[in-house]
């Protein structure tokens, strides 16, 4: 019991349940909240689309004027973003838009930083193969080949703390000039674990989807449409960033 509830107590809290339980919990749920102003999945699947437009924008005019500067700006302020929602999730309907149009500005500086090196090609690819993960994923969600049970958000929610924990381990290792083994290195090795990090990004859009219906299932309130469609967009941006560097990795072995 100790155990289930110090994991159920740790990661993500945009891949958390527990988020869409909880947040309807005190004066907010007390019946003061009309149906209008409780989460839908169609609200949240609008707000997704709506900050996936402001995005866009910003990464077009970031990947026209790619700048280091922008790539960091847009990195450093989305971070902020995520953190914002993170420990004050009624601010969603605020953050959520800031959080897409900073990054925007990371996402298309780094698209045209891999262009330069590798060529266009690599960007259609690399589109084209996000959208397929997403709307394979979203099959199999739908379908039911895989359910999101406790388990399995459990264990997609340790993986991916892992891989966060090996990236944050290798950005304070690279200040010092060293490198974590095989990890940005085009070996087998290391196109194996890129492909085994996008298989762990790839679950978590199981978890976003999941945590659409869940928002409808326990009444959330309306700002967690917006919550969680920011939820979805991360997915999305670390799938695309993931898809990009194993594509890059393949674009050095030819």
């Amino acid at each position: 019991m100790a155990r289930k509830s110090m994991f159920s107590s740790s990661g993500n809290p945009f891949m958390k349940e527990d988020a869409y339980r909880n947040s309807t919990s005190g004066p907010l749920d007390g019946g003061f909240i009309t149906a209008n102003e409780r989460m839908t999945v169609q609200g949240a699947v609008n707000k997704s689309f709506i900050l996936f437009g402001l995005m866009l924008l910003t990464s077009a005019a970031s990947f026209v004027y790619a700048h280091p500067i922008l790539m960091w700006s847009g990195a450093i302020g989305g971070l902020i973003a995520v953190l914002v929602a993170t420990f004050k999730p009624h601010l969603s309907a605020t953050v959520a838009p800031i959080y897409a149009l900073l990054e925007g500005l990371f996402v298309g500086s780094i698209t045209a930083f891999y262009g330069g090196a590798f060529g266009g090609g690599i960007i259609f690819n690399a589109i084209a193969l996000t959208l397929g993960l997403l709307f394979a994923m979203l099959f199999i969600y739908k379908s039911g080949l895989i359910k999101v049970t406790s388990k399995f958000r459990m264990g997609v929610m340790m993986a991916t703390m892992a891989v966060f924990l090996v990236y944050m381990l290798s950005m304070v290792l690279g200040f010092f000039g060293i490198q974590v083994p095989f990890l940005h290195q085009g070996g087998a090795l290391g196109i194996g674990i890129s492909v085994v990090i996008i298989g762990i990004a790839s679950f978590n859009l199981l978890l976003d989807f999941d945590n659409f219906e869940k928002g409808e299932q326990f009444g959330a309130p309306s700002y967690m449409e917006w919550f969680s469609a920011m939820g979805l967009l991360i997915t999305l941006v670390w799938l695309y960033i993931e898809v990009l560097r194993l594509l890059s990795m393949l674009a050095g072995r030819d």
